[in-house]
């Protein structure tokens, strides 16, 4: 039984007389993640009824990711399956429509047209056509609303109109932009998303605001690239994470991907002197051999970057650094691998993920001559993160006795233990867990200070103080 990827829903009550009901499927990233809860709300001011099991409803829609191959695998494996669902369905002469959304019909969407293994998927709406959003699911069922200007909003996905799909977690993600202008050489998510654009300050503000106000604690502030937050509105990373530091509340603010080059000396000192930002970066170096952050297109080279890792530690002495590394990526030699193991080994991560380098289409260093064999790539990616796991486990280790405040996410049976997260762990399941004893009952979604007493690699265990 095919099931929806987020199913947690909240504030449906109004929603029980709709006669169409439908599904959603969100794939990749928490920025698509996002935009399915905008397509949620979109959805909710359009009378429909939102079903948490694909088999029970009229239709569903896939918002899917095209960044990787392995990604467009699951976004494809999906649409299969809902088109299976679909011809199920018509057996039993009952109405079931697939449509399509996301990155993967924004990227492909001739491609996917003319598809003919494709031909039963009834809509494909591409990111472009995101203001029209409404209209085509309601022409597709058949729906006449009858929208007068004020109303003509519900046509589109915007912010004011969501559907929290972690409420249960008290999280919630704040997209404050949308598109690159970095140009990497490996990357289509300009292809995809366009030219950065910065969202509206005051709006941003007020999304948080009233984010704060229904007692979500964690509030993760997110972009293709954060630190350009503003270029384009006269305003900065900085200005706005300042009026967001001025709500009243108990919550935390962590900010994901800060583009290197573009950490200043300001933006350090407004995070070490806030009272709600985390002290955790999350800094996507992708290499540190000059020559291959080149071939990249990455701004800034190595020197530059330990610079910055210096600042932020000598101002910030408990400051949480996340990054990733690619190996690979085309002209990469034995030397420029060695270069990145040593600077891995000098600088010390908390959190360090890789990727072996996938060629995309479309892409500048597609066409790169020197492409690096699968076999490399799978050697270097196990012998980098070997390296790493040794400097997580020691980095791990400078916490034991220290005390954390944590946020209680679920209860572990078979361990008999709680799952939590403290700061140095982002809720994108890629810096390790963080498992908390307690004799007495915990809630979930509750903060608490907890003991760090056990580490292994990669994961902490803990303990509730009182």
């Amino acid at each position: 039984m095919l099931k929806l990827k987020n199913q947690y829903v909240k504030n449906l009550d109004n929603l029980k007389s709709a006669k169409i009901k439908i599904s959603v499927i969100s794939l990749g990233c928490e920025k698509n993640l996002v935009d399915s809860e905008l397509i949620l709300g979109l959805l909710q001011k359009n009378k429909y009824e939102i079903e948490g099991d694909i088999n029970n409803s009229d239709g569903v829609i896939i918002n899917t990711c095209g960044f990787i191959d392995s990604a467009k695998e699951e976004a494809l494996d999906n649409i299969f399956n809902c088109i299976d669902l679909k011809a199920q369905k018509q057996k039993e002469n009952k109405q079931f429509k697939v449509i399509v959304c996301g990155c993967l019909a924004q990227r492909y969407l001739d491609e996917l047209r003319s598809d003919e293994l494709l031909k039963d998927v009834d809509l494909f709406i591409p990111i472009k056509d995101y203001f029209k959003f409404g209209k085509f699911i309601n022409d597709l069922f058949n729906i006449k609303n009858d929208l007068n200007d004020e109303e003509l909003k519900y046509e589109k996905i915007d912010f004011e109109n969501r559907i929290i799909t972690t409420s249960d977690k008290r999280l919630a993600y704040v997209k404050i932009s949308d598109g690159c202008n970095n140009r990497c050489t490996y990357c289509a998510i300009p292809l995809i998303r366009g030219d950065f654009v910065s969202r509206n300050h005051s709006d941003i503000v007020k999304e948080v605001k009233w984010l704060v106000s229904e007692g979500y604690y964690e509030i993760c502030l997110i972009s293709q690239d954060l630190t350009n937050y503003g270029y384009d509105i006269n305003d900065s990373l900085s200005n706005l994470i300042r009026d967001i530091d001025l709500i009243d509340g108990d919550y935390v603010i962590r900010l994901l991907y800060l583009y290197p080059d573009e950490i200043n000396e300001e933006l350090i000192d407004v995070i070490k002197e806030s009272k709600h930002i985390l002290h955790y970066f999350d800094i996507p170096l992708q290499h540190a051999s000059n020559k291959i952050l080149k071939l990249m297109h990455r701004r800034g080279k190595k020197e530059e970057i330990k610079k910055i890792i210096d600042l932020i530690r000598s101002k910030i002495n408990d400051a949480c650094i996340r990054t990733t590394m690619i190996v690979g990526f085309p002209h990469e030699s034995e030397k420029d691998f060695s270069e990145l193991i040593e600077f891995i080994k000098e600088y010390k991560f908390n959190h360090l993920g890789a990727f072996m380098y996938s060629k995309e289409e479309n892409t500048i260093s597609y066409d790169y001559t020197m492409q690096v064999s699968k076999k490399k790539k799978i050697k270097r990616y196990n012998q980098l993160m070997d390296e790493q796991k040794w400097i997580s486990l020691k980095k791990n280790e400078e916490f034991i006795g220290k005390v954390l405040r944590c946020i209680i996410e679920d209860y572990d049976d078979e361990q008999d233990l709680y799952t939590a997260r403290s700061y140095l762990q982002a809720p994108d399941d890629i810096d390790g867990a963080l498992f908390i004893q307690s004799d007495e009952l915990l809630k979930i979604g509750g903060v608490y200070d907890c003991i760090i007493n056990e580490v292994d690699f990669y994961d902490m265990k803990g303990k509730v103080i009182k």
